[in-house]
């Protein structure tokens, strides 16, 4: 018992031990509990529980079971629920809506351990459970689920995730000061359904609140792809935490009050929480190895947000475009906590954020950042504002690899290569420091139609990078490779397209080793074109590839160089009229599904 005092309680007994009789506060989780700042609702445990809260986490509770959430106790002030790290839908089915068989977010990798539509499910059992207790939900599932929004699984338009789970207040984005004044004012003797002007929160009114930005109602954007991409462009507009404004979109006779989102952190708020008493541990009870963890165990992460604005990411929507670093200091003294853990043997796997390059990275700006309403700083082209020195990350990493106890320090979070190009002192490190033979990169596409989709660089960017890395690895004498990451049957991308990308990685000597078919998640530009064949913010109609067919066949393309997908590819060849480039694709050595001179 005296290792699982040093956990938020997860039971009657750890509570106990902790000297207490009631919770303030339950988190209900569908993650597996790793105390890690890796994970949502283990983080805002410990950012509650250093405000002085008592707080308990039931993870993984059976939801079809009233005991399984009753085990701590009737809390005091409300439940805070999370459907985990990913997106229940996400986590349970591929894009070809398959059931997945597995689950990284719980021991041994078993799937099952939470339902579909968790927030909606957890939701229901608490109320279940504590008749009366208030409900806040948060976390990715309930935070891009907040507006009324196009749902792949159901293939319909959804109504907020606030109303369909019968919340009384949703929290999006990372949720930290959001919950924090939810927790103030609830122990203050306010009911969370009637907390208004919280930042990050969504709540629903009876009545059209005054002011705001009144969005198409769920009726309009349910039955109407137009008005849904007028919802979209209006809410997109105030995504910026210093100038957005209130939307409001009404649901039959109720409507859904969304804040603007709350304001970034800054340095020191984020070194606190990353501060905090984290174990670096799953809980003690689990006696499988939790997959999620493996991967994460030995790094560290350095900041949040992402300004890449990429159409298909919901990162931005999230963390927000807004880079939040922590201090060279804070992530010196993570460091030196990683060392001293007996189980580390020497190598850091990851030293990152969502782009491990956008470390210490900022908007020059301050007058032109509270009014920007770009969705990122880099496309079409990097924002003159933007402040591309990379002087902090590379004395960050020279640090650490100075560091006592560090033997290897690697990236493996993601670069953005299009902004390498102005972060020549990081490139170099990079290659010769924290590449462990081979870069993972993400151009998605190499069309340049569809990167303009995707608000990517083209083609030529990725041209530039590839012979940049290759020359530099030659001159250091170093045989490092690059692991392009692609995405098929995204909207824009034609049979044809997908051909043109096929021939590049045959030209350019490039192997996809995964290919991530697109899966259109609420919140995200690219689900917005999905649904309505249009790009609301250019008003250009979209080619979006449906049928599972197609599907099958673009990703074979990106796949051409393995056997088994040798007969989708010569069908997609067929079928663009474009039989003469098998040649080219498979060297000469098949055509028409036949050897030649045979």
């Amino acid at each position: 018992m005296a290792e699982n005092t040093l956990f938020i309680p997860t039971s009657r007994e750890e509570m106990l031990a902790r000297g207490w009789d009631e919770l303030d506060i339950l988190l209900v989780s569908g993650d597996a509990y790793i105390d890690h700042p890796s994970f949502g609702i283990p983080l805002l445990a410990r950012v509650l529980e250093n405000a002085g809260y008592r707080v308990g986490i039931t993870a993984q509770p059976d939801w079809r079971d009233p005991a399984s959430l009753q085990a701590m106790g009737r809390p005091r002030l409300f439940a805070a629920i999370s459907a985990g790290a990913m997106d229940s839908m996400v986590n349970h089915y591929t894009a070809a809506k398959k059931i997945r068989n597995n689950d990284a977010y719980t021991p041994g990798g078993a799937a099952g351990a939470r339902p579909n539509r968790a927030v909606i499910a957890y939701c229901a059992a608490v109320k279940g459970a504590f008749k009366g207790l208030p409900v806040v939900i948060g976390g990715i599932e309930a935070s891009l689920r907040r507006l009324a929004h196009y749902d792949y699984w159901d293939d319909r338009v959804r109504r907020s995730v606030l109303i369909d789970a019968k919340a009384d207040l949703l929290v999006f984005g990372m949720g930290e000061a959001p919950l924090l004044e939810i927790a103030r004012r609830a122990a203050a003797g306010e009911s969370p359904a009637a907390m208004e002007g919280i930042r990050g929160t969504a709540r629903i009114d009876r009545s059209r609140p005054v002011g705001g930005i009144e969005l198409p109602s769920f009726g309009a954007v349910s039955a109407d792809p137009a008005a849904y991409n007028t919802a979209f462009r209006l809410a997109a507009a105030e995504n910026n935490p210093f100038c957005g404004k209130v939307l409001l979109q009404r649901h039959g006779e109720r409507w859904v009050t969304v804040n603007p989102p709350p304001f970034p952190m800054d340095e020191g708020e984020l070194d606190r929480v990353y501060a905090l008493p984290f174990q670096k541990r799953p809980h003690p009870s689990y006696r499988q190895a939790i997959p999620a963890f493996e991967q994460i165990r030995h790094s560290i992460t350095t900041h949040r947000g992402c300004f890449g604005g990429c159409a298909f990411c919901a990162i931005t929507h999230h963390q927000g475009k807004l880079i939040q670093s922590r201090s060279e200091r804070s992530v010196l003294e993570e460091v030196g906590r990683l060392v001293a853990d007996p189980q580390f043997k020497g190598t850091i796997s990851d030293v990152g954020g969502p782009t491990a390059n956008m470390y210490g990275l900022s908007c020059g700006d301050e007058a032109a950042r509270s009014i920007c309403r770009r969705a990122g700083c880099l496309y079409p082209r990097p924002c003159r504002n933007l402040v591309t020195s990379d002087g902090r990350a590379v004395r960050l990493l020279r640090k650490i690899r100075r560091h006592e106890g560090v033997r290897h320090t690697f990236i493996a979070s993601g670069i953005r290569y299009d902004l390498l190009e102005h972060q020549q002192e990081y490139f170099e490190a990079l290659l010769q420091h924290h590449v462990g033979g081979l870069l993972k990169v993400a151009p998605e596409s190499v069309c340049a139609t569809v990167t303009a989709v995707m608000r990517k660089p083209g083609p030529g960017l990725f041209e530039a990078f590839l012979q940049r890395f290759r020359q530099a690895s030659r001159t250091l004498g170093l045989r490092h490779g690059v692991v392009p990451y692609f995405i098929s049957a995204h909207p824009g991308a034609t049979l044809s397209d997908m051909v043109d990308v096929a021939l590049f990685l045959r030209r350019h000597n490039l192997r996809v080793e995964q290919v991530q078919e697109f899966t259109p998640t609420p919140g995200t530009l690219s689900t917005c074109i999905y649904h309505t064949g249009v790009d609301p913010l250019t008003g250009e109609a979209v080619h979006v590839p449906r049928a599972p067919g197609e599907k099958r066949l673009q990703k074979a393309l990106l796949l051409s160089h393995l056997p088994e997908h040798r007969r989708d590819v010569l069908e997609a060849l067929k079928l663009c009229g474009r039989e003469d480039d098998g040649d080219k694709l498979f060297g000469g050595g098949e055509r028409h599904g036949k050897k030649r001179g045979k």
